[in-house]
């Protein structure tokens, strides 16, 4: 989960910060930037829709940082 970092970095943001847009705990955050926590789908939303961005980027599967065109459903972070 090295892109969720760096997306972080690049904000200037700390992990506390993430976390809270998360509902979580820093150490929780923490764990899902090591991989040492599998990330909950619905996080991974919120990641994508804060970063600008596709889940598939965040996960590695794609190197495409540009996000899909969104669905006629409006979500909020």
């Amino acid at each position: 989960m090295e892109r969720i970092r760096n997306l972080r970095e690049d904000k200037d943001l700390s992990q506390r910060e993430i976390a809270e847009i998360l509902s979580c705990s820093q150490t929780t955050y923490s764990r899902y930037e090591t991989g040492n926590l599998s990330i909950p789908v619905d996080s991974l939303i919120k990641l994508a829709i804060y970063f600008n961005t596709s889940i598939d980027y965040l996960t590695g599967l794609t190197d495409e940082k540009k996000p899909y065109k969104c669905s006629s459903k409006t979500i909020k972070i």
